[in-house]
């Protein structure tokens, strides 16, 4: 892979995380009904991060639950013929609540559809939101998220590689080349 620019560093990631975390309780008028669930894997350390900064900000815990997409994939058959489960561990009741989906990159929608059909096993919420890091585009589906980190419009050629501190030893996002 060869990277062709870096777009974000620590601590402009860190930034617009706590950019984020501010617009979450400006447009929610706080945090009663907030409970995030991170898609794995990188949206879970996300998800963590967004929590800590909110209790910063608010000085209220947000609860932060793991949610596994594998199953619920349109693509299963093509990506392994035995896919690796990690499992969902959502230890709150999502019933009346709003749901904050966290991940690192939107791009055709399909991630974010199979995480609303996971999500929807564990309860019905009263309203489901989507907060990720980078919005590249490239939509297959009708999904916007609320709250994005940096928009990056790329071709089709190129792969948006977020790194993250807790899965890959330092804080980036990078334009690859395939």
């Amino acid at each position: 892979m060869l990277v062709k620019s870096q777009i974000m560093d620590k601590d402009q990631m860190e930034r617009s995380l706590q950019r984020m975390a501010h617009e979450i309780i400006e447009q929610n008028r706080g945090l009663e009904k907030i409970r995030l669930v991170g898609i794995r894997s990188r949206g879970v350390p996300l998800a963590e991060r967004l929590s800590s900064y909110l209790k910063l900000i608010s000085n209220q815990e947000v609860p932060v639950g793991i949610l596994d997409i594998t199953l619920y994939r349109d693509d299963l058959s093509t990506i392994s013929h035995q896919p690796v489960i990690k499992g969902s561990a959502i230890d709150f009741d999502i019933e009346d609540a709003v749901v904050v989906l966290v991940d690192d990159v939107l791009y055709t929608g399909r991630t974010v559809r199979a995480a609303i059909d996971a999500l929807m096993d564990f309860g019905r919420p009263k309203q489901i939101q989507l907060a990720v890091l980078i919005d590249r585009g490239h939509r297959e589906l009708p999904i916007k998220a609320d709250y994005v980190g940096k928009n990056v419009p790329t071709s089709k050629e190129e792969i948006i590689k977020v790194s993250l501190e807790e899965t890959d030893g330092e804080d980036s996002v990078k334009i690859v080349l395939v």
